[in-house]
């Protein structure tokens, strides 16, 4: 018989060889380079819902605040008159109940009040913060 064996020695070789670990990395590259834009494309259209469901529900509370006080806030009071009072007759807030948020790319709304498409406009610039844009740089506004 073999000494080994009679020494306990098992020559049993488990595990990968590094070419089996590099076709597997490479295949997961492939996956990656695939599947990756479609999620990150998936995760623009996810904000751009959640901006506009955010502007929906602060033009809730906005109307809500106007039933209370009569009117709309200014443009300098903004949105901050929903959480504190500015000094209205009649306030019954705070109207968000979590207070406003910022848009998803952590940008604050943009408020005005009286607005050029409505009694206020309310909307995000979008990812870039800037005017206009397409896709994830579209601005979201309430009066669309």
């Amino acid at each position: 018989m073999n000494n080994r064996k009679e020494q306990g020695h098992v020559n049993n070789r488990k595990g990968f060889t590094l070419i089996e670990l590099l076709v597997v990395m490479v295949i997961l590259g492939m996956l990656a380079a695939l599947v990756g834009p479609k999620l990150f494309g998936n995760v623009d259209k996810a904000r751009q819902q959640a901006a506009k469901t955010q502007i929906e529900m602060l033009g809730q509370a906005l109307d809500s605040y106007r039933l209370d006080v009569g009117k709309y806030p200014t443009t300098s009071e903004g949105l901050n008159a929903l959480v504190t009072n500015p000094g209205a007759q009649g306030w019954d807030g705070p109207y968000p109940r979590k207070g406003v948020p910022n848009d998803p790319w952590q940008k604050p709304y943009q408020y005005q009040s009286p607005g050029s498409h409505g009694e206020y406009d309310l909307f995000s610039y979008g990812a870039d913060g800037a005017s206009g844009g397409e896709g994830a740089n579209k601005d979201i506004n309430s009066w669309e």
